[in-house]
């Protein structure tokens, strides 16, 4: 169980490098081959760490959980665990600590849950997570050398490895499936097109909102599509007016809106049909 502590914490010391470089990359500018930007850096890296939990973490640990349960042996120098065990917790502890905090404070008008499912900054929730799962590990560790020297049963360690796997297998899967959303390419959520909706449809010059698509190209970049039908008698000129109030209100209200598109459904007829008589 020491040993499978040991990869662990070995493993997040190197997520968190990770999670770190995929944040700096993701604050690059756009340029002429990323012409929106490196935003979904920071998604790639954070499936990376959820496939580096998996295959390393959770599989060493439940490799050695079986080698010990076939191979058991008695604990060694109980007092040097108990004292690494305790300054382990100490120091998981305030991690952990610091990481619900600053969850709790960009989760907002959220519910836990909802931050977490609706949430589009993988390295919040996933560093939270990663710091829960190192708490258990820690948990199960102590209480198998616990229950290890208190009766005499030399199994207990091997058990709390493969528990220890478990844990880690299950938290890798639950932040793979997470980050998969968001790595294919999630919406900027209902609440939010609802509202560009009702901006775009307050204008006089709108007779229809057809169609609104959001993307997060990362977690402060959503990009915005909109299919509108204007009035008949609406000019050119007086088009661009609105679609240039509308944008500007649009990212008002949302700041991570970076780029919008707008297609007048009034204008597309007409190319289709003026194309189609040629």
């Amino acid at each position: 169980a020491m040993l499978s502590e040991g990869i662990h914490s070995a493993v997040d010391t190197g997520n968190q490098i990770l999670l770190l470089y995929g944040l700096r990359q993701a604050r690059k500018p756009a340029d002429e081959l990323y012409p929106f930007g490196h935003g979904k850096e920071i998604y790639f890296w954070s499936f990376v760490v959820a496939i580096l939990i998996f295959a390393v973490g959770a599989g060493i640990s439940m490799y050695e959980g079986f080698l010990h349960l076939r191979h058991p042996q008695p604990i060694e120098n109980v007092a040097v665990n108990y004292i690494v065990l305790a300054l382990a917790l100490v120091l998981e502890g305030a991690a952990w600590l610091l990481a619900w905090r600053e969850f709790r404070k960009t989760k907002g008008r959220w519910t836990y849950v909802e931050a977490i499912q609706r949430g589009k900054d993988p390295s919040m929730f996933v560093v939270l997570f990663e710091d829960s799962a190192a708490m258990l590990g820690l948990v199960v560790a102590l209480a198998s050398v616990i229950l290890g020297e208190t009766t005499g049963i030399i199994y207990f360690d091997g058990a709390a490895s493969i528990l220890i796997g478990l844990i880690l297998g299950g938290t890798a899967i639950w932040l793979a499936y997470e980050t998969k959303g968001l790595l294919i390419g999630e919406s900027a959520g209902r609440a939010v097109v609802q509202e560009i909706r009702a901006i775009v449809s307050g204008f006089d010059s709108v007779e229809r909102v057809n169609e609104v698509l959001t993307l997060h190209m990362g977690p402060e970049y959503i990009l915005v599509t909109i299919s509108v039908k204007f009035a008949p008698t609406t000019h050119a000129s007086a088009m661009e007016k609105t679609i240039a109030a509308a944008e500007r209100e649009i990212k008002e209200k949302f700041p991570a809106v970076k780029r919008m598109f707008v297609e007048a459904e009034d204008i597309q007829a007409r190319v289709e049909g003026g194309r189609a008589a040629t």
